[in-house]
């Protein structure tokens, strides 16, 4: 990447891109995301009633630090299940951890840690082909 660039610019719009391409993976309204880039880069993906889970809304969530998780909307720190094995998986695998997390057949483990440190070049240069 040009380190002309502004990479904030870049990792937002590659970011903007990458949620959407999630949420297409799974039939998700583009209106149910958002995502932030502060200190943190996260992102947001309301997700529907599961049977299993009667009253309770789920969320997946993404940050750079941990990567995608499912969660209880209403307790964040409730988390289901993490995806864990890297940062940015491809958007079908996405789904499919989260039909897998949905159908009970996936529970969390350890919460992964990324290095953030010095890494929103390479997050925005991963990132581009969603822009």
């Amino acid at each position: 990447m040009d380190r002309g660039v502004d990479k904030t610019h870049a990792l937002s719009q590659g970011l903007a891109g990458y949620v959407r391409a999630v949420a297409g993976a799974l039939n998700l309204p583009a209106e149910g995301t958002s995502f932030e880039i502060s200190d943190t880069a996260t992102a947001y993906l309301a997700l529907r009633q599961v049977a299993g889970r009667p009253g309770e809304d789920l969320m997946l969530v993404w940050s750079e630090d941990s990567g995608w998780a499912v969660a209880v909307e209403t307790a964040p720190t409730s988390v289901i299940a993490y995806f864990g094995e890297d940062a940015l998986p491809e958007p079908p695998l996405v789904a499919r951890f989260v039909r897998e997390v949905l159908a009970g057949r996936r529970r969390t483990g350890r919460r992964p840690v990324f290095s953030t440190e010095g890494n929103r070049p390479a997050l925005a240069e991963r990132l581009l082909r969603y822009v």
